[in-house]
């Protein structure tokens, strides 16, 4: 625990702001992602998975975004659209990947769009490498090996999202945090300590926080443009 004190304290003596991330998930947040000027949050994550039956839509929208755009086609085994195959998910980052700043590829997946991610890097975009645990918070040596396993596979930033039950398991992912790492982290809780984490980790040094636009799409999430306002209050 003191060493966990003191890497803390060393992120908090010159505290800096994540990315806010507003995730359109839904067309309806898809079009307010439109209406968002650079500001109130700093990137656009398109979920290609969630739209993927509304593809003109996609295809009028995302070119006419004003901020940098994150793309996700999540798989289904990590909130992922279900019905939606390997193929259908590589083809949709594909077709976006022209206009995106940074695309996100979940660990489990870098083997199967590994082609994706070669022509990320080809072309300048930023690739995410994220797991995502819906049921519970992993060991930290487990997590600590997931993220060295995602520097390994070419990660420009490692992303890990997981369900917060108790304290411990917050405590966790600040020690994955302020560890010293050689990628950078963005790290977040989902369910009733999520709201709570997004502020935390921003201050431990997170560098992407996600909130939503029209309506929250896991538990915990803030809306976007408030999560802005309450990083610039806790972190001015």
């Amino acid at each position: 625990m003191e060493n966990l004190v003191m890497k803390l304290k060393q992120k908090l003596t010159a505290p800096k702001r994540p990315l806010v991330v507003a995730t359109a998930h839904t067309p309806r947040g898809l079009r307010e992602a439109a209406g968002l000027e650079p500001g109130p949050v700093d990137w656009v994550e398109v979920r290609l998975d969630l739209l993927a039956g509304r593809r003109q839509v996609l295809r009028e929208v995302v070119p006419a975004l004003r901020l940098p755009v994150l793309i996700t086609a999540r798989h289904p085994a990590e909130g992922g659209a279900k019905a939606l195959t390997a193929a259908r998910r590589e083809d949709l980052l594909r077709e976006f990947l022209p206009l995106a700043t940074a695309v996100d590829v979940e660990l489990r997946s870098v083997r199967a769009l590994r082609d994706v991610l070669a022509l990320a890097r080809k072309h300048g975009v930023r690739r995410v490498i994220s797991f995502h645990d819906f049921h519970g918070t992993p060991t930290s040596v487990k997590l600590h090996r997931m993220v060295e396993a995602a520097r390994q596979s070419g990660a420009d930033l490692v992303k890990v999202a997981t369900l917060l039950r108790t304290p411990h398991d917050l405590a966790v992912l600040l020690e994955l945090q302020a560890a010293a790492s050689r990628v950078p982290l963005a790290t977040m809780g989902m369910g009733p300590l999520g709201r709570v984490s997004r502020l935390v980790m921003a201050a431990a040094g997170s560098r992407l926080s996600y909130g939503y636009l029209d309506r929250t799409q896991v538990p915990g999430q803030w809306p976007a443009v408030e999560l802005k306002h309450r990083l610039e209050e806790v972190l001015p």
